[in-house]
């Protein structure tokens, strides 16, 4: 018994000792926009659709997630959207190609571009907004708290509508502001 404990500790010192390895760069390839359009915009939606209260002359609708697939998916939709985020702040990654605004009062993507540059911290710390937003939604998920998850839903849509009037349509007035 004695020999087969020394033994261990003989493989115990003998075993290499592992370092985590140093995070490499990872070459960007989507755009800015190619996220919006393709993950965070999708993932948002559906998690905006997923609550609501609909009152109207042929009666009401309480629409809300019901069955472990539904929760499951709202999930799935809500690490979309706050992985996303992650992406977001890659150094590196531009606007989109192009140089038309593609919405109304929108900039030009060079004009969002030198915005973003120009406030990286400030773009970052919106991105981390939208984040935390995210996470909300995921708390309320994992909770099947639907009145959270809609609460979370509005802190969403203020968490992107906050980043867009600084970066995409910064001349855009509200009615009433």
């Amino acid at each position: 018994m004695a020999g087969f404990a020394l033994a261990l500790c003989g493989c115990a010192v003998q075993s290499p000792v592992r370092t985590t390895p140093a995070v490499a760069a990872f070459p960007v390839t989507a755009t800015i926009q190619d996220l919006m359009e393709g993950q965070i915009d999708p993932a948002a939606d559906v998690l905006w659709d997923s609550v609501a209260f609909i009152a109207s002359t042929s009666g009401t609708v309480d629409r809300q997630p019901r069955s472990d697939g539904d929760w499951a998916e709202l999930r799935r939709q809500a690490l979309i959207l706050v992985e996303a985020t992650s992406l977001l702040a890659m150094p590196g990654r531009e606007v989109r190609s192009g140089t038309a605004p593609v919405g109304m009062g929108e900039l030009t993507p060079v004009e969002i571009q030198a915005r973003i540059e120009a406030g990286r911290d400030g773009f970052l710390q919106l991105a981390g907004v939208l984040r935390q937003a995210g996470l909300e939604a995921l708390a309320a998920i994992d909770a099947r708290d639907a009145g959270h998850l809609m609460d979370a839903g509005g802190t969403i849509d203020a968490a992107c509508e906050a980043c867009h009037l600084v970066y995409w349509y910064p001349d855009q007035r509200r009615p009433g502001a």
